[in-house]
């Protein structure tokens, strides 16, 4: 179990390992935000979420082997992201910020780039893709800023959520160079 901290202009940022209790304590929190229309259109839910899901999913993921984190800001919960399908050195990354307050701010820029900074590093992933419903233009604009670039290739499609999504790729030397200016801030630490 590992957490990532990172000191920015917008608070101290923690993307923590939950344990099973720490999912259970902040369910509620995170059915909310999935359930939200504006974030359900953009992530491509249709059905409502209960908090009891919320654990259930964490706990099904967790057993397939899926890396996830609860992201705050200065003790905040303020969405929650995870690596998921990691296989032969590639992982799908997905992340939400729940609150529609907290969005644009440039938290899942900054979130993302932490929870890559874990997946490259202590993970010694090669690459990370991302599928991303194609009327989501800001997650697809947190994944360009971050260096992604469009992959059509057998192996991205494999990571499609959705036979529509688009899905974007990125390298640990793409993204190394990319982000230097803030990898030396980023810190991974076992728990």
């Amino acid at each position: 179990m590992y957490r990532v901290d990172w000191t920015t202009n917008v608070g101290r940022l923690v993307a923590l390992e939950p344990e099973p209790a720490e999912v259970d304590a902040h369910a509620a929190a995170l059915a909310a935000g999935y359930n939200d229309p504006a974030n359900a259109a953009l992530m491509g839910h249709t059905a409502p979420i209960p908090p009891e899901d919320v654990s259930e999913s964490y706990e099904a993921m967790r057993d397939e082997g899926a890396r996830l984190f609860l992201l705050f800001v200065d003790d905040e919960l303020v969405g929650d992201a995870d690596l998921r399908g990691l296989e032969d050195g590639a992982a799908e990354f997905a992340f939400m910020i729940a609150a529609t307050g907290q969005q644009g701010k440039g938290l899942g820029t900054k979130f993302a780039a932490m929870v890559h900074a874990f997946g490259f590093g202590a993970l010694g992933l090669s690459t990370i893709y991302a599928s991303v419903v194609p009327r989501n233009t800001a997650s697809r604009r947190v994944f360009e800023k971050l260096g992604y670039v469009l992959d059509d290739s057998p192996a991205a499609r494999a990571f499609a959520d959705e036979p529509g999504d688009v899905v974007l790729a990125i390298d640990r030397a793409t993204f190394a160079r990319e982000n230097a200016g803030i990898l030396a801030d980023i810190r991974v630490t076992e728990r």
